[in-house]
């Protein structure tokens, strides 16, 4: 009989089997440090196998490090005994619903995913702890060893927290925020599509090292764009150099070779650009430059306008089409040169004939058309009725995002830095206004709010129940709002929280206990 799984996968196995797969002549043997003989890689044999040029000792080579890089690796691979318990009094829906708000410590939740969501998150949104000195970042202990994190895996400081303060006078600062989020990023790298996407709020304090981890975990050739949003819509007279008005959202596919972006509806002041002041019956067009930078002489060609005007190409450059191709285009109707026939020419283009449907995003989001930071906070407000959480992100701009990630009507979409669920609302939004399906994973640390905060005044302990609330009342709020079309939508969620394991712990072989003990064990499942 196959035993029951007390632990997550084991990644190093996992990853260890994929290269003995592969390289099978890399497989040897070693003695690890309790003096047993096991399997291992042999270094040497496997670079030789994947390089033409072998990396070996102190040779200088573009790399990106930092204290306990190694250790936070192992803490990813790492295997955990735990379990997502159900909490069907603080769902919404429980029975029907295909949403999920988990309860609990990130790294571990992301471990416990991976069997059942392994390849399918098409999306996922995270907006991680800043680093900017006077926030907190999650605490993994690398002093313990191996087998006393995984004792103590998922435990609570004194205060009730996992959190930990990162001042900028830590002499680890970059270390501990680092040691944080790639573990995190690793894992999350297996659960997206083949097409998925993530993308990821930043400021300039960890900008540049997120993107070299994103680089290492993802692949460089991965990287789709470094969106800048402009939260701020009014400059701060007291900054001391420069009032920040903005800040980052890195953009990285799965594998960029599959990965098709959503595009923007088009806008009326888009459409505005196009007319039609000689009337062309296929309707409206906006002009195109003709001349193009890059020289070649086959395009280099005097051009004679109607009234009788010769134009040859600007200096330096050239027509971007030959001269049989523009005497086909010209026949065609598609070579305007202005409404007395005596202007430099322009190609038409027309609205009809896009080739693609909606408009390309560009790299910058105004808050005019995504919202800023202000909005995030003004929209949590009036929901909770108090200014309960500070800095959420507003649903316009997780609406933009959606919208670039491609989504399809049953996709899945995961934001494991929750926060206020601000992701959970746009989802929802969305799905109210397009009829599609999509459906989310939510999860955040039950931390603890301040004492003496305005949260735990209006009877908020954690934020998990500010999220948790948010959603309830922005689903109710969206299916009043909308009445005629919300009949089939989705406004519920399970409440699952990271717990230990459903086995009860057995520590001793069946031949150590009394006979009057084994019937504590006639079910090894907890109640």
């Amino acid at each position: 009989m196959d035993k029951l799984k007390m632990q997550t996968a084991n990644k190093a196995d996992e990853n260890f089997r994929k290269l003995a797969e592969m390289f099978p002549n890399a497989v040897t043997e070693t003695i690890d440090e309790n003096g047993e003989v096991v399997r291992a890689i042999d270094k040497d044999v496997l670079m030789q196998e994947i390089n033409t040029k072998v990396v070996d000792g102190k040779e200088e080579r573009y790399q990106f490090t930092w204290p306990d890089k190694k250790k936070s690796v192992l803490l990813a691979n790492a295997p955990i005994s735990k379990t997502l318990r159900p909490c069907r009094e603080e769902s919404v829906d429980f029975d029907t619903t295909e949403n999920l708000y988990i309860e609990g410590d990130n790294l571990e939740v992301l471990k416990l995913l991976q069997e059942t969501y392994l390849g399918k998150i098409k999306m996922i949104y995270i907006d991680p702890p800043y680093n900017t000195g006077s926030d907190f970042v999650y605490e993994d202990d690398f002093v313990q060893s191996a087998d006393e994190y995984l004792a103590n895996s998922g435990q609570y400081d004194k205060d009730g927290n996992r959190l930990a303060p990162n001042p900028e006078s830590n002499g680890r600062f970059h270390t501990d925020w680092l040691n944080m989020i790639y573990p995190r990023l690793k894992l999350a790298k297996d659960l997206l599509t083949d097409d998925g996407v993530i993308f990821i709020s930043i400021d300039d304090n960890e900008q540049e090292n997120l993107k070299k981890c994103c680089d290492e975990v993802f692949g460089g050739q991965n990287f789709v764009a470094q969106l800048v949003w402009e939260r701020a819509y009014a400059p701060k007279n007291d900054a001391r150099f420069i009032s920040n008005s903005h800040d980052y959202v890195l953009m990285y596919a799965r594998n960029l070779d599959g990965f098709v972006i959503g595009r923007l509806p088009r806008t009326e002041e888009a459409n505005a650009r196009y007319q039609n002041p000689d009337n062309d019956p296929r309707g409206v067009w906006k002009p195109s430059d003709l001349s193009v930078k890059t020289y070649n002489a086959a395009c280099d060609y005097p051009i004679t306008t109607p009234s009788g005007r010769v134009i040859e190409p600007p200096a330096g450059r050239c027509w971007r089409l030959s001269k049989n191709a523009f005497l086909e285009r010209l026949q065609d109707n598609r070579i305007y040169f202005g409404a007395d026939g005596n202007s430099v020419p322009c190609m038409k283009r027309f609205l009809t004939e896009l080739k693609y449907d909606g408009m390309a995003p560009t790299s910058i989001m105004f808050y005019k058309d995504v919202g800023h930071s202000q909005e995030g906070a003004k929209e949590v407000t009036k929901l909770l009725n108090a200014g309960v959480f500070d800095g959420p992100k507003p649903v316009r701009l997780l609406t933009r995002l959606l919208t670039l990630a491609n989504l399809k009507d049953d996709s899945l979409v995961l934001d494991f830095f929750s926060g206020s669920a601000t992701t959970a609302h746009a989802i929802m939004q969305m799905n109210a206004d397009k009829g599609s399906h999509i459906k989310y994973v939510m999860v955040q640390l039950p931390e603890v709010c301040d004492g003496k905060g305005t949260a735990y005044k209006a009877g908020y302990k954690t934020i998990c129940e500010i999220g948790k609330e948010r959603i309830r009342r922005a689903g109710k709020k969206i299916k009043e709002e909308n009445p005629l079309t919300t009949q089939y939508l989705d406004i519920g969620f399970r409440v699952l929280k990271c717990d230990s394991s459903n086995m009860e712990d057995v520590y001793f072989t069946p031949k150590d206990y009394m006979d009057k003990q084994q019937s504590l064990f006639v079910d090894n499942i907890k109640k």
